[in-house]
């Protein structure tokens, strides 16, 4: 990563090494303060990527948006794997600001980790609210991990919330909501990738995501009591 200034830009290096010798490498530049994603050049737009394409249900975008800012930084990779099967064995490496991650496993796994990388940098109104999580960015995260990160980084919010006079949600009802209306955004994504691709790679990833996020959902309503054993 030379040349990277860690003071202004990170940088997520994804890398697919599959068994027949092809690489395929993605690199995902983060503004460091915003998280937000920083494009490094043109990204094609198909038709998938308009915004009214499979609009998800709870868009909060106006007409005077024309594409979907998650699908259109989603595009290069979509487009990659369209033609791909979800089970294809691939080797992931993750070059993290920090350190690196490395992971024998299948494809969809591999992109399901990436994609959710973009949707929560690309502007989605929605999808940003999970941003903060972005800096602590763990691939090949289990259930547990992403809940236990998921209400670190809420009641953190909370915290600073406090400290500015404002009301702190200390019940995790809004973070709840969140999560019910990300639950509906990634219905809409898979919709839209389904229509963008041939074969199930791209849809699987999301998928994943889904499951892990309606996975947090559930345990908000059970009082995040997956993860109490941890301070008893």
């Amino acid at each position: 990563m030379t040349g990277e200034n860690h003071d202004t830009t990170l940088l997520y290096r994804y890398t697919f090494q599959f068994e027949d010798g092809t690489v395929k490498q993605f690199e995902t530049r983060l503004d460091a303060r915003t998280l937000e994603l920083l494009p490094q050049r043109e990204l094609p737009k198909p038709e998938w990527t308009k915004l009214k394409y499979c609009q998800c249900e709870n868009c909060p975008l106006g007409d005077k948006v024309e594409y979907c800012p998650v699908a259109v930084n989603l595009s290069e990779l979509v487009e990659t794997f369209r033609d791909f099967t979800s089970y294809v064995g691939t080797r992931v490496v993750v070059k993290a600001p920090e350190r690196t991650y490395e992971e024998d496993t299948t494809l969809q796994q591999g992109l399901s980790s990436i994609v959710g990388l973009y949707m929560v940098t690309s502007n989605c109104p929605i999808m940003d609210q999970l941003r903060p999580m972005v800096r602590f960015h763990l691939p090949f995260a289990t259930s547990e991990e992403t809940l236990y990160r998921a209400v670190s980084m809420y009641l953190t919010k909370q915290y600073f919330a406090m400290r500015r006079g404002e009301t702190p949600d200390w019940e995790l009802e809004k973070l709840a909501q969140i999560y019910s209306a990300i639950s509906v955004v990634n219905a809409g994504m898979s919709r839209r990738l389904r229509q963008a691709s041939t074969k199930d790679a791209n849809v699987n990833a999301l998928i994943i995501l889904s499951a892990f996020g309606d996975t947090v959902g559930v345990s908000l309503k059970d009082g995040v009591g997956q993860i109490e054993y941890l301070f008893k």
